[in-house]
């Protein structure tokens, strides 16, 4: 029977006019549909958005998902699918995924990431494998891999960083000071450079000109 806009008797055992169905047929679920300040029941295959099928001896029943932002729910308190832009794991669903797990966008789930130790102790001071000689150089602190990701396509983080210090000992000691480079000669040596850039560049072009 139909009432009004919508098939609302549809599979239903029992059916009112103004409330819709009060009795599903024995596999269909029974939900509750509310617009406005209206609702009525109705059956159906399959629970929607939202819910969950809860069977029972006496009715089947579309429950509603009790975890925030879950899109569908294989139980009321574990969520199988998250809202967009959500990820989901173990049967919640999280904006960003908790510490010690990454985000895999492609399946929108949270799995178990790449666990670091702690960072070492700032290096010597060096460069070009010396610690004297040089106003500036570079150190370096590494920490290990304690854990690999489940999937290889998880990146690790940094385990290995280096910043520009200053050198505790400017001249070598035994060795010869050298005056610092002119001015002039930097601009020379600048100079130099960018004509061999340009050479170098007519080259490849001339080259490949031929090649086409």
């Amino acid at each position: 029977a139909n009432y009004g806009p919508n098939p609302i008797c549809k599979g239903c055992l029992s059916c009112s006019k103004d409330n819709g169905c009060i009795r599903c047929q024995h596999k269909l679920f029974f939900f509750l549909r509310r617009e406005g300040m209206r609702q009525y029941g109705e059956c159906l295959h399959s629970c929607p958005s939202g819910y969950y099928g809860l069977r029972t001896p006496d009715m089947n029943r579309c429950s509603r998902c009790r975890i925030e932002n879950c899109d569908s729910c294989f139980s009321r308190d574990f969520c199988t699918k998250c809202k967009t832009g959500f990820y989901s794991h173990r049967g919640r669903c999280f904006r960003g995924c908790p510490a010690g797990f990454a985000a895999l966008d492609e399946l929108m789930e949270c799995v178990e990431g790449c666990e670091v130790g702690q960072w070492s102790e700032w290096g010597t001071c060096s460069r070009n494998n010396k610690t004297c000689g040089f106003k500036w150089g570079l150190e370096t602190r590494t920490r290990q891999i304690v854990k690999k990701p489940a999937k290889d396509t998880i990146p690790c983080p940094t385990i290995a960083e280096s910043r520009r210090c200053k050198m505790a000992m400017r001249h070598c000691p035994g060795g010869k000071w050298r005056r610092p480079a002119k001015t002039k000669d930097k601009k020379k040596k600048k100079k130099n450079l960018m004509e061999r850039a340009q050479k170098q560049h007519s080259i490849f072009l001339a080259t490949d000109k031929t090649s086409q």
